[in-house]
């Protein structure tokens, strides 16, 4: 049966800015976070990773239709790095969704519609000076302001890696965004497409995120901040494979 959540046509936008932290969490409190098809990403078969996404999107609209029809959202993800094995066995490198979240009920209604991402509606605050950028929500409890300017970033203070390079494996966001549907054993896999995409080290100030203090993880540390900027994007039509 035709499900609309299954990411039935393609999508397009424009990111202004996306910036992600990345976490680093014991594998062991993650594992039973994602599904039976999926393995996590892990650094030193030690570390797994939830990325805090928070993309600042314009004229988001399904892919050919004319800008002017386009809506602009704030988004805010979280993200577990992770692999699945297709049926040609290819390794593919991807997300597992955990939360999503939206400046607007538009797009939390019509996600819901269109999308497994489970979106809810909150209040963003997105304000910008000379040298950083903070974005602040009370409802989710989120508190997070980075240094835009500053020059040669050192990794965060608790950082897993050893350096930028180890880090950008682990920049996100990853080609393919998985979901499970356990009864029928079906994965379902949305690729994104990009260009132009660059990476950026950024310093973070301040990082207060309600979602990670809810989860209580016993062992976890903010390992890398990274930006892109200025960033055509969209998302293929779903597709789908049994799993067994």
């Amino acid at each position: 049966m035709f499900n609309l959540k299954n990411h039935p046509f393609a999508v397009e936008t424009y990111f202004e800015n996306s910036i992600v932290l990345t976490y680093a969490i014991a594998k062991e409190e993650l594992q039973e976070l994602i599904p039976e098809c999926l393995t996590l990403d892990t650094f030193n078969d030690q570390w797994a990773f939830v990325a805090l996404a928070m993309v600042n999107t314009k004229k988001l609209r399904p892919k050919g239709f004319p800008a002017f029809l386009g809506n602009d959202f704030f988004l805010i993800g979280y993200r577990v790095f992770v692999r699945y094995t297709d049926k040609r066995g290819r390794n593919l490198r991807g997300l597992y969704i955990l939360k999503s979240e939206t400046n607007k009920r538009k797009m939390s209604f019509f996600g819901n519609i269109f999308t497994h991402y489970k979106y809810t509606t909150t209040d963003i605050a997105y304000n910008k000076d000379q040298h950083s950028l903070n974005i602040h929500s009370v409802k989710s409890d989120l508190d997070v302001t980075v240094n835009s300017e500053m020059q040669d970033v050192n990794l965060p203070e608790d950082s897993v890696f050893n350096d930028w390079k180890e880090a950008r494996r682990f920049a996100g966001p990853l080609p393919f965004t998985f979901t499970y549907n356990k009864e029928k054993k079906e994965v379902l896999f949305i690729e994104g497409v990009r260009q132009n995409w660059i990476p950026n080290p950024i310093q973070v100030d301040k990082a207060e995120v309600g979602f990670m203090k809810m989860m209580k993880f016993d062992n976890i540390k903010l390992s890398n901040a990274f930006v892109v900027s200025n960033i055509p994007y969209y998302w293929k039509k779903g597709r789908i494979e049994k799993w067994s």
